[in-house]
C-alpha cells in the first residue's frame, strides 16, 4: 500500500474536528459573574519586599489577577469557600482558604528556581526536575543582551554544545547552527526548528538567506535546545543534527501592559585585509621588476567601499486579558545597514497571539499569526572586495569635482560597481496556526494543531549599461514561493497516584512542503537614467541561451506516527521512552518508512535519604540512548531523471566531436534502495545544584555515531548516465561537555 493513501480521508477527518471544535465554541457560556471581593498583598518571606506580577487565581476556575507595584492585588470569588492559589517563578506556590475573609495578605518562599522551570519538550512540557534528556532551556530574561539582529543571536554561546557563528557579515546574513556537530557529509547539518509547535522549514523560505530572518526576537519568550537522540527521538527523521523549540510571549489574564523598546548600535569592520599602501606598493612594483603605474594619489580602498553602519530597532507591543482571554500583539521595525556600501536589511514584522478559554478551562483554543515584510539590498560582494583588494592604490577614488573616478579604463573603480549593480530580495512571509485542545476526561487531553506557513520571494538582479566599464544592461528575476502545510492530533494522558506518575502521548502528523522557483533575465538594455527594475521593456534580447526562462516546483510529505511514555516513581525515579515512525516522500518505495526509537532513565541522587545532609540541593543522574534520523537528500533523488535540449544542432551520422542532438535523453536511473541516515547516539549526564541553585550546572557525555550516510557520487565519465551511488559510511563524535552557570 502507498504510505500516502490514507492521507485524504485523515485531512477530511481533520477538518471535521476543526468544525466541531468550532461548533462547541459558539455554544461555550461565559463563567458566571461573582460578588464577593478579596484584597491583600503579597511579598518575599525572606525580604519582606513586595512581588511584582505575582499570580493569584481561584483554584478549579480560570479566574485570576496579578498584583501590581506594590504588591497588592484585587480578586473577585464565587462563595467564601474558595481556595486560592498564589504562584510567583522561583518561589514555591501557596494556597490558602478565602474562610470568609475580605483582606488577605501572603508571604511567599523562594524556591529552586532550576527545578521548578518549565521547558519545552516537543508535543507537551516538563519542569527541569524531572528531565532525562540532555535539553537546556534559555528563557528571555538570560537571553543575551545588546543589538540582537536575529533569533539565533539571543543563545549564542549560552548553551554549551551549540555553536552559532555567522557565515557572513552582510545583513540578514545566515547564521550556521550546529548542535553537538553536524550530522552528515553535504547534507544539511541545520537544525530542526519549531516554532510554537509548528515545524519550519529550512529551505525555500522565499529566497531569504536565513530560516528565521522573518521573527522578531522581541517576541521570543524561551529557546528550548533537545540536544541528545533521547530528546529528539520525538521529531525521527529531522532530530539528527538537535532540535531547537521557540515559544513566543503570550498575555496574562488581569494584567495589561503597553510596552516600546528601541535599541541603536554601530559597525564598523573589525580588521582590514593586510594589503600594500601606496607609498609601499611604489616602492614594491619596481623592486619585483614590475611597470609602476603611479597616479599620484594615496587611497585605502577597503576604506573606500566600507562605512561605518547603523543599526535601529524599535518594538511596540500590547499584552494582557480578562476572565479566559489573554492576548500578545506586537510590531517590529528593523532598519540594519552593512558595512559594506549599498546594503541593507529593512524588516517589518507583526504579531498576534491569542488564548480563550472555554467551558471552566476544559476547551482552550490558542490563535497564532505572524506577518512580515523584509527588504534585502545585498552588495555584490565578490566583484566589490575583489577590486578593493588588487587595485592599484594610487589611483584616485574620486575626480577634483567629487565625482567617482573613471578616467582610467584600465582599472575599474569599486565605487562604480556599486553603481552599476544591485541585488535586492523583497519577501512576504505569514504564518498561522490554531490549536483547540479539549480535556475529554480528567487527566486526558486531545489537541489538534493545524498551521500554515506560507512565504514569497522576488529578488532582482540588476546591471546598468555603462561605456566605462564597457557592459549591456542585463536584469534577471527570481521569485521563490513556499507553502509548508502542517496537521497533528494526538492525545494526552497524565495520572498521578501519590507515588507514580505517568504521563502518556500518542499522536499522528502529516506536514505538506511545496516549494516553486521561475528565473528570467533580459539583456542588452540602453544607457538610461530608467533602471531596468522599473521597465523590463527596454530589454532588447531574449534569445540567448542564459536568458530563457527557467524553474522547478517540488512537493515533499512527511507522515508520522508517535509515541512518547513518561513515568515518576517516587518522584527519584525517571523513565522516558519515545517512539516514531517517519514515512518520507523522498525516499523510494523500498525504503519509505524508518522508525526512531529512545529510550533514558533519571535518578534524583539528592532525595535520597543518605543525601539529606550533604551540600547539593539537586543532583540528577540520567542515561539515555536513541536513534534519529536525516532525509534532506534533493527531493527525487530516487527516481529517474530525463533531460530535454530545446537548442544546439547536428548531423548524422553522429561523430565523437558532435554535440547531442535536440530531445530528450536519460540522465540518471532510478534508486528505490536509498535508505535513511541514521544517527544512533548515547549520552550520559550528570545534574547538579548548589546552595539551592546559585551555583548550577551538567557533566555530559555522548558518543554520537551516523551510519549510513547520505552522500552523492558522481561518476567522472560525462558520456555515462549520473547514475548516483549512496556509499555507506560513518563518523563518530564524542565529547565531554561541562556546562556551568551561576544564577
Amino acid at each position: 500500500m502507498n504510505a500516502f493513501t490514507l492521507i485524504a480521508s485523515y485531512k477530511r477527518w481533520t477538518m471535521c474536528c476543526l468544525l466541531a471544535v468550532f461548533a462547541l465554541i459558539g455554544s461555550a457560556n461565559a463563567s458566571p459573574s461573582t460578588d464577593l471581593t478579596i484584597q491583600g498583598r503579597v511579598l518575599d518571606a525572606s525580604t519582606n519586599e513586595p512581588l511584582i506580577g505575582c499570580t493569584v487565581a481561584v483554584k478549579g476556575t480560570t479566574t485570576g489577577t496579578t498584583t501590581d507595584e506594590d504588591g497588592r492585588y484585587s480578586i473577585n470569588i464565587p462563595d467564601e469557600n474558595a481556595i486560592l492559589v498564589f504562584s510567583f517563578v522561583g518561589y514555591a506556590d501557596q494556597e490558602v482558604a478565602a474562610a470568609g475573609k475580605t483582606v488577605l495578605d501572603v508571604t511567599l518562599q523562594p524556591d529552586n528556581l532550576l527545578l521548578s522551570q518549565v521547558v519545552v519538550v516537543g508535543y507537551g512540557s516538563t519542569i527541569e526536575r524531572n528531565l532525562t534528556g540532555a535539553v537546556k532551556s534559555i528563557k528571555s530574561e538570560d537571553f543575551n543582551r545588546g543589538i540582537i539582529n536575529s533569533p539565533e543571536q539571543l543563545l549564542q554561546g549560552r548553551v554549551a554544545g551549540v555553536n552559532v557563528v555567522s557565515a557572513n557579515g552582510e545583513p540578514g546574513g545566515i547564521q550556521n547552527i550546529t548542535v553537538r556537530g553536524p550530522g552528515g557529509v553535504r547534507t544539511g547539518s541545520t537544525p530542526l526548528f519549531v516554532l510554537d509547535g509548528f515545524a519550519l522549514d529550512n529551505s525555500g523560505t522565499g529566497g531569504a538567506t536565513n530560516p528565521l530572518n522573518f521573527l522578531n526576537p522581541q517576541d521570543i519568550e524561551s529557546i528550548d535546545v533537545l540536544k541528545d537522540a533521547s530528546a529528539t527521538a520525538i521529531y525521527g527523521a529531522r532530530g539528527a543534527n538537535g532540535v531547537i523549540l521557540i515559544t513566543t510571549k503570550k498575555g496574562k489574564a488581569g494584567f495589561s501592559s503597553l510596552t516600546y523598546g528601541t535599541s541603536f548600535g554601530f559597525s564598523t569592520l573589525a580588521r582590514a585585509l593586510e594589503v600594500y599602501s601606496a607609498d609601499e606598493y611604489r616602492i614594491q612594483v619596481p623592486a619585483v621588476g614590475g611597470v609602476l603605474e603611479d597616479f599620484g594619489a594615496s587611497t585605502d580602498w577597503q576604506k573606500e567601499v566600507t562605512r561605518t553602519a547603523q543599526t535601529q530597532n524599535h518594538n511596540l507591543s500590547l499584552s494582557g486579558g480578562a476572565g479566559n482571554l489573554t492576548y500578545y500583539g506586537s510590531f517590529g521595525l528593523q532598519q540594519q545597514e552593512g558595512i559594506l556600501k549599498n546594503s541593507s536589511l529593512d524588516q517589518y514584522s507583526g504579531r498576534l497571539n491569542v488564548s480563550q478559554k472555554f467551558w471552566e478551562g476544559k476547551l482552550v483554543v490558542d490563535a497564532i499569526m505572524n506577518v512580515s515584510h523584509t527588504d534585502n539590498l545585498r552588495a555584490p560582494v565578490g566583484s566589490i572586495i575583489g577590486t578593493a583588494i588588487s587595485i592599484n592604490p594610487t589611483y584616485a577614488a574620486y575626480t577634483e569635482d567629487g565625482e567617482i573616478n573613471n578616467f582610467q579604463s584600465t582599472f575599474v573603480n569599486p565605487l562604480t560597481i556599486y553603481e552599476l549593480e544591485k541585488d535586492i530580495t523583497k519577501i512576504n512571509r505569514v504564518i498561522g496556526s490554531i490549536s483547540p485542545s479539549l480535556t475529554i476526561v480528567k487527566g486526558l487531553v486531545y489537541k489538534l494543531n493545524y498551521g500554515i506557513d506560507n512565504s514569497t520571494g522576488v529578488r532582482d538582479l540588476q546591471s546598468l549599461a555603462s561605456n566605462i566599464p564597457r557592459q549591456d544592461g542585463r536584469l534577471a528575476t527570481i521569485i521563490t514561493s513556499n507553502n509548508n502545510r502542517l496537521i497533528e492530533n494526538y492525545l494526552t494522558y497524565t495520572m498521578d497516584k501519590g507515588a507514580l506518575g505517568l504521563t502518556a502521548l500518542a499522536g499522528h502528523s502529516y506536514q505538506r512542503i511545496f516549494v516553486q522557483s521561475r528565473s528570467s533575465s533580459i539583456n542588452k538594455f540602453p544607457i538610461s537614467d530608467l533602471e531596468p527594475i522599473f521597465n523590463p521593456g527596454l530589454g532588447q534580447d531574449l534569445t540567448l541561451a542564459n536568458n530563457k526562462p527557467s524553474g522547478f516546483a517540488v512537493v515533499n510529505e512527511l507522515q508520522s506516527f508517535f509515541s512518547r511514555v513518561n513515568v515518576d516513581l517516587f518522584d527519584k525515579y525517571l523513565l522516558t521512552a519515545t517512539v516514531r515512525a517517519d514515512g518520507s516522500s523522498k525516499f523510494g518505495d523500498n525504503n519509505k518508512y524508518g522508525i526512531f526509537p529512545s529510550f533514558s532513565i533519571g535518578w534524583r541522587i539528592s532525595d535520597e535519604p543518605f543525601m539529606q545532609s550533604s551540600p547539593f540541593s539537586d543532583l540528577k543522574l540520567r542515561a539515555g540512548w536513541g536513534l534519529t534520523g536525516n532525509q534532506e537528500i534533493p527531493s527525487k533523488i530516487t527516481q529517474p531523471l530525463f533531460t530535454t535540449t530545446v537548442s544546439g544542432s547536428t548531423s548524422y551520422p553522429l561523430t565523437e566531436t558532435d554535440p547531442f542532438p535536440v530531445g530528450t535523453s536519460f540522465a540518471r536511473l532510478a534508486n528505490p534502495d536509498i535508505q535513511w541516515e541514521v544517527s544512533s547516539q548515547t549520552d550520559i549526564g550528570l545534574d547538579f545544584a548548589l546552595f539551592n541553585g546559585a551555583l548550577s550546572g551538567t557533566i555530559d557525555y555522548f558518543n554520537k555515531v551516523t551510519d549510513n550516510i547520505l552522500l552523492e557520487i558522481i561518476p567522472a565519465d560525462p558520456v555515462q548516465p549520473a547514475t548516483t551511488v549512496w556509499g555507506k559510511t560513518w563518523k563518530v563524535w564524542k565529547s565531554l561537555i561541562v556546562d556551568l552557570s551561576l544564577i
